[in-house]
């Protein structure tokens, strides 16, 4: 009899709906559940992991110096839509199988984007702090109606929120070197970025990390900004620049800042994040009840196919990263990304 799987999970949330873990462990794997309840640093996860067939991260780092110590790893399965911390290239070469989750809280990301949205031009949280406190503070707000949404990155949850903006009555401006057709469906307006900052009442991002996008949004950036406009990042950390953020806040460039993702969990603190105006949640746009259920159940299929000796269903392909590197960066890739589509 062929020994058991053993299904390591870093992702944090992953567990949470036993469903996932119920189809893991009828199929005959052991699973393994992160026990420190946030990323792992390099000598966790190969302690963690060490002897594992299969990985479910979340968002640690998984450069090439830990693969290659993984020496049972079959396949690394993204418990998220982005890949940026995972060496492919290496995984590649050791013909380990690495897949995501495509479009799978695309909606719940969306639907968070716009809570934050509504917070800050609205006040809720200033308001209910205050009047938890005994303060009758009436902050007069902001209305979305008519006003301008910038969407920086129109992919799946850019559609999504162009979607949600439509219902609000808003215009809407987008920013993608891919300019795809169903956005305009819902009323986006493709420009350059400076544009899009020029005019923007909302911006928001919904771009993956990597060389092209890391600290796309910096001080010049954000001269262009329009006065009194707020930002919003449900995407990646590294995609702002602390400083000129910072800055924007203190000079009123920026009306308001939200952010939900951070290059570390939990993250070092940055002075921004105590002001009146900033919003800092702990990594939950995409974390609902469902969004797990469904996340956790995309994982498994990638995993038991490749159990299986099966394609999985949800692969990282060469393609992948041919396109990521090239669609905003504009150049082309290392030799070794170009591969046919239907590789």
């Amino acid at each position: 009899m062929a020994s058991k799987w053993i299904v390591c999970a870093t992702a944090v949330t992953f567990g949470r709906s036993k469903e996932p873990i119920e189809r893991l462990e009828a199929a005959g794997c052991e699973v393994r559940l992160n026990p420190y309840g946030r990323p792992l640093h390099k000598d966790e996860m190969l302690e963690f992991a060490g002897d594992a067939d299969a990985l479910i991260l979340g968002n640690d780092d998984l450069p090439a110096s830990v693969i290659r110590k993984l020496k049972k790893l079959k396949v690394i399965a993204r418990y998220g839509v982005g890949f940026d911390g995972v060496d492919i290239a290496e995984a590649r070469d050791l013909d380990i199988e690495v897949t995501y989750a495509p479009a799978a809280n695309r909606e719940e990301t969306a639907d968070f984007t716009f809570g934050l949205i509504l917070d800050l031009e609205r006040h809720i949280s200033q308001m209910v702090i205050d009047t938890r406190a005994g303060k009758w503070n009436k902050i007069t707000g902001t209305s979305l109606y008519g006003k301008t949404i910038g969407i920086i990155g129109v992919g799946q949850i850019g559609t999504a929120v162009a979607r949600r903006a439509m219902g609000f009555g808003m215009d809407i401006l987008g920013y993608d070197i891919e300019q795809r057709n169903e956005p305009t469906v819902y009323g986006v307006v493709y420009t350059t970025l400076n544009d899009l900052l020029r005019r923007s009442d909302i911006i928001t991002i919904h771009l993956p990390l990597d060389d092209s996008t890391r600290n796309l949004i910096g001080a010049r950036e954000l001269r262009f900004v329009k006065p009194g406009a707020i930002l919003i990042n449900t995407a990646r950390a590294g995609i702002v620049r602390h400083g000129a953020l910072d800055h924007a806040l203190k000079t009123g460039r920026l009306a308001g800042f939200a952010i939900d993702v951070f290059g570390q969990e939990p993250p070092e603190h940055q002075p921004y994040y105590d002001y009146d105006n900033v919003l800092v949640t702990p990594h939950v746009a995409g974390n609902t009840t469902e969004a797990s259920r469904r996340m956790g159940n995309i994982v498994v299929d990638n995993i038991l196919a490749v159990k299986d000796g099966a394609d999985p269903p949800d692969p990282v392909t060469p393609q992948h990263l041919y396109e990521s590197m090239i669609s905003m960066s504009g150049t082309t890739p290392p030799a070794k990304f170009i591969v046919p589509r239907n590789e």
